[in-house]
């Protein structure tokens, strides 16, 4: 414990010094317990995602081979070559809880029309197409997951920052200053004692005093 003077100034700072950590306290709970509820469900959303890429993921790989065997390798690279392009994002920002968010969607829609796909329709099968469009899916999910990650990962970190103010307010700043006005308050009421002793002292020697000017007159 920090050294403390036992003064009644000293202990009305420290009463409101505790009332200010109480309240913050308080607040933190209040903005960790919102966040929770921010929290959890983009849990559930981001495995959602997960299990959703793994799957596109897989379903495209086995397409893929499919159309090799069946078109031959060069007809699947001359298409992928055609095909090339870029998948563009906007992000944008939000506050959740006062956090700042980054947003990120989509552009434009990475699941091209097939006339859009740069190759001839009637110099591919369908097979191509299809192909085109389980990788397309995988774009656009890998967006979307990038940006329930982003907030996710974002809320984490406020979540554990929130925690440890609130930890450290519970279970450091406000027992000590309980502990501080405990030794004020304990030490203002020795002093009283001291005082009140002092003070019956000074009153029985004054009785004495006035008993024995009373004697010296009436004898």
């Amino acid at each position: 414990m920090e050294q403390v003077h036992p003064t009644r100034s000293e202990l009305l700072k420290r009463k409101a010094n505790r009332t200010l950590a109480e309240q913050g306290m308080n607040l933190l709970k209040r903005k960790r317990d919102a966040l929770l509820r921010e929290f959890m469900p983009i849990i559930d959303e981001t495995m959602r995602l997960s299990l959703r890429l793994e799957r596109v993921t897989m379903e495209a790989q086995y397409e893929l081979a499919m159309a090799k065997a069946r078109e031959g390798g060069p007809v699947i690279r001359s298409a992928s070559f055609a095909s090339a392009g870029e998948a563009l994002v906007d992000i944008t920002g939000t506050h959740v809880m006062g956090v700042p968010i980054p947003i990120i969607r989509k552009g434009s829609s990475s699941m091209r029309p097939i006339t859009r796909r740069g190759y001839a329709i009637t110099g591919v099968s369908s097979r191509v197409d299809g192909i085109a469009d389980k990788f397309e899916e995988i774009i656009d999910v890998i967006i979307e997951s990038a940006d329930i990650e982003t907030r996710l990962k974002r809320l984490g970190e406020e979540l554990r920052k929130t925690n440890r103010r609130v930890n450290a307010l519970e279970n450091v700043v406000i027992p000590d200053l309980n502990e501080q006005i405990k030794f004020i308050n304990m030490s203002l009421e020795e002093r009283a004692r001291e005082d009140v002793f002092r003070l019956k002292k000074v009153k029985k020697a004054l009785e004495r005093k006035e008993e024995e000017r009373l004697r010296r007159l009436t004898g």
